[in-house]
């Protein structure tokens, strides 16, 4: 590195020094001893901690300076000389990174560079304490100290005309100043709900997900200001956000007060010097809340090139300067003493891309990527992380729909068209059924699970809360802030009860499911925004149960736009059967017995704050002796599958998938002209489905991160689609036709006995009050019940006619 006279002290003893010196860089260092001052032997190239004391009390000036905690005070100047050593001297494998970075960054006309904290701390550690002890003293310093280090680029590396390539190329237009960005993936976070008073003036780093950004302002930064008695020019800086400036009450140009008199300064517009600036509001992610606890946020205050870079729903790392500022919001104005707080970003990290992928925030150790990979390659890893989800919801007819949340969590692989058209690898589901069936318990295990998990209620969501609303701030100004949808980008969206949702509401995010976007055109603000998200539905039959008698257009109050938009639909039901009820009464009562005994051993502790080492021996221990894996290392290996893998379809299984399509299409064809030739549907089968298929085949292979889709994978990507839409499909083809011949038991007779007193009864081309016939049937001793029902076949068969609302009957063969 090039050393020069003017290097600071603490520079030298970052060279020099052992480690354990720099556990307290503000601690005054001790006195000098006058016996090693007079000892011939001392080495002059290696100068004891008393002569380094004693070049600091030399050195530093003590006329502009900056204290970290009191003791020890170090001039911003020096400060300064040594932040532009480090851009030029810094170097990784023999390149000068910042230096490069920072000619290139100002070629572009961005004029930013971005410092890695990690790499300030290992060329000087007292810079990187400076700058978290001070970060709102030093930021300044260290931007005008990169900005003399591109001077001295401009001096030292002139372009030689024999050899253009070998020196870096003179700038023509040198810029006013350098917007200086921080970096810090290794850097502890702090929790946004910890953020106190004692984090004020500090650099700190917290993630949250942005939920609202506002439009971008321009805001002054430098302020002229001239004097209307004698013209004299002045200068005003601006540093806080939200900041104002004061204008001096009396001129000392004018010779006395009485020249210009008082308040004589005026502001002149086209001399002030302007910067970008915007406000975002950071959110505590859903998983980070506390249980009964409201979601806490924070103001951001970001500028220059680090606006319009964060949307709403992002995730994000921020590292900025806990700062406070005086809020006016409401009109009431504030206590002096009480103020708000907010964040001065400086640096911002995106932890997801959105669609699941994982960005910088979140990393995976070696140890837990060979356990991955090793959990992978078992033959059983389907069977695996199906019987992982939801350990506790036992039964048959759960067995598919845990197979189909498993395909669900892994995600199929979303597309970039050439053209810039979007397909998209998420899974959509809907589990359809009656009450008691555990649809919610699924809801809230895939809530934990998943990367991002947003649960929400249908009778308590509007199309705002689950899209995106406009919100007027104490401005008057116009801001979008995200729901559900936007918030969830990258995760899966649990919506229970579904079917009580409004129709207005469920209509608001056809468009989320499918395009996977919010498309917002409010209050003059028109943008899209990203809902790369999965949605796991719930929803009950119009009736509270699903009636066997009746078909699925008259079950399921949901239009067909809607149900197109799920890739899997299972009809869920509460079968009356004695094993089975036995089956589940054992199991139930098992889950409870056993729910108390592992309550009582996590009393003092519990297991869920696990380390990554854990979570890698979990993962290598299912890996080698089967098991299931539990919550956070199922969590983490679906994180690993989305960012690591995205299979792709082989033109022999794209052969097969599209002539499987076509005989599904052509059976549902042939099913609709044999009754009667009615085509429409309420379970539709479209290209959507297709594209279904190719998505549960892409999620099966990405399980065992495969590059490419197997035959296997397809066979049960089909064999989910044929158990559960098309079981619905088929269930509303049959339009109850084949219910009374499946009866059995003893209400066969009982069927029968009806059947047969209709078709005695009532007459071909004759109309009867449908009241009266059910009044007459009981008087014969018939049920009610089971004559309404098999009116209700004899209408779906053709052979009644309802008429007048359904009051009166008309049998017409």
């Amino acid at each position: 590195m090039d050393f020069d006279s003017e290097r600071i002290f603490y520079s030298d003893q970052s060279l020099r020094a052992p480690p354990p010196k720099f556990t307290d860089p503000f601690a005054p260092l001790p006195p000098p001893n006058e016996e090693q001052e007079n000892n011939p032997n001392r080495d002059p190239n290696n100068p004891t901690a008393a002569e380094d004391a004693k070049y600091n009390q030399e050195k530093l000036s003590r006329s502009n300076n900056v204290s970290a905690n009191g003791d020890v005070e170090y001039s911003l100047s020096v400060i300064q000389r040594n932040f532009k050593e480090f851009i030029r001297n810094y170097q990784t494998n023999g390149v000068y990174i910042y230096r490069d970075a920072l000619l290139q960054s100002v070629r572009r006309g961005r004029n930013a560079l971005e410092i890695s904290l990690s790499h300030l701390n290992e060329y000087d550690p007292m810079l990187l304490s400076l700058v978290m002890e001070t970060p709102g003293s030093v930021m300044p310093v260290f931007e005008q100290g990169a900005l003399d280090a591109l001077k001295t680029f401009q001096l030292t590396s002139p372009t030689d005309p024999d050899d253009p390539e070998s020196e870096t190329p003179q700038l023509t237009v040198l810029p006013t100043d350098i917007h200086l960005t921080l970096s810090a993936p290794h850097l502890k976070p702090v929790d946004l709900r910890k953020i106190t008073s004692t984090h004020v003036n500090k650099l700190i780093k917290t993630p949250g997900i942005v939920i609202s950004a506002t439009r971008i302002r321009s805001k002054a930064r430098q302020v002229a200001i001239m004097c209307k008695g004698c013209s004299a020019h002045k200068k005003l800086k601006i540093t806080d956000p939200y900041g104002t400036v004061k204008l001096p009450g009396r001129c000392p140009e004018g010779g006395s007060d009485a020249d210009c008199g008082m308040s004589p300064y005026m502001v002149m517009p086209d001399e002030c010097v302007y910067t970008d600036t915007q406000s975002l509001k950071l959110q505590e992610a859903p998983e980070m809340v506390p249980t009964g606890e409201m979601p806490r946020n924070i103001l951001l205050a970001v500028d220059r090139n680090l606006v319009d870079r964060a949307k709403p729903g992002m995730r994000v790392s921020i590292i900025g300067v806990a700062s406070l500022y005086k809020s006016n919001a409401g009109g009431k104005k504030n206590s002096s003493s009480v103020k708000q707080l907010y964040i001065n970003v400086v640096g911002m990290m995106f932890e997801s891309s959105g669609a699941g992928g994982i960005g910088d925030g979140l990393s995976f150790t070696p140890k837990e990527e060979e356990a991955f990979i090793g959990l992978s390659r078992r033959r059983d890893i389907y069977q695996i992380l199906t019987n992982s989800i939801a350990p506790s919801i036992q039964g048959d007819y759960t067995k598919d729909i845990k197979k189909a949340i498993a395909c669900q969590l892994m995600g199929g692989a979303a597309k970039k068209l050439p053209d810039g058209m979007r397909l998209r690898g998420d899974i959509n589901l809907l589990l359809l059924g009656d009450p008691s069936t555990a649809k919610s318990q699924f809801l809230k295990f895939v809530e934990k699970v998943a990367p991002v998990g947003v649960y929400t209620s249908g009778k308590g969501s509007s199309a705002a809360g689950l899209t995106a609303s406009v919100i007027k701030d104490s401005r008057g100004e116009f801001y979008l802030e995200g729901g559900a949808m936007v918030l969830a980008d990258g995760g899966i969206v649990c919506i229970d009860e579904f079917d009580k949702m409004r129709p207005a509401d469920r209509v608001a995010i056809h468009e989320a499911m499918e395009q996977q976007t919010i498309s917002i055109a409010k209050a003059g603000i028109t943008t899209v925004l990203n809902s790369r998200a999965s949605v796991l539905a719930a929803a009950n039959p119009i009736f509270g149960r699903y009636d066997d008698l009746r078909s699925a257009g008259e079950n399921i109050d949901l239009m067909t736009t809607i149900l197109s938009r799920f890739d899997l639909i299972f009809i869920v039901r509460d079968i009356r059967d004695e094993e089975r009820d036995k089956a589940i009464c054992r199991h139930v009562m098992g889950v409870h017995i056993n729910a108390g005994d592992e309550a009582a051993g996590n009393v003092n502790g519990d297991n869920d704050d696990d380390d990554d080492e854990t979570v890698a021996e979990k993962a290598a221990k299912v890996a080698e002796n089967g098991g299931k894996l539990d919550i956070k290392t199922f969590k983490k290996f679906v994180q690993y599958v989305r960012s690591r893998c995205s299979p792709r379809l082989s033109e022999q299984a794209s052969e097969v998938l599209a002539s499987q399509y076509v005989k599904i299409r052509d059976d549902v064809r042939k099913r609709c002209s044999e009754n009667g030739g009615d085509t429409a549907q309420v379970v539709p089968i479209t290209v959507r489905q297709l594209e279904a298929l190719v998505r549960l085949s892409e999620s099966l292979a990405k399980m065992r991160l495969a590059a490419e889709v197997a035959a296997e994978d397809i066979a049960e990507a089909l064999r989910l689609f044929r158990v559960a839409t098309m079981a619905a499909s088929e269930t509303d083809s049959n339009n109850g036709q084949d219910l009374l011949a499946a009866a059995n038991g003893p209400n066969r007779d009982d069927y029968e006995k009806a059947e047969k007193f209709l078709q005695s009864r009532v007459a071909v081309g004759t109309t009867v009050n449908k009241q009266k016939l059910i009044e007459e049937a009981v008087g014969m001793g018939q049920n009610a019940n089971i004559i309404a029902r098999v009116l209700r076949v004899f209408c779906k068969k053709g052979e009644f006619l309802e008429k007048s609302s359904g009051r009166t009957l008309k049998r017409v063969k």
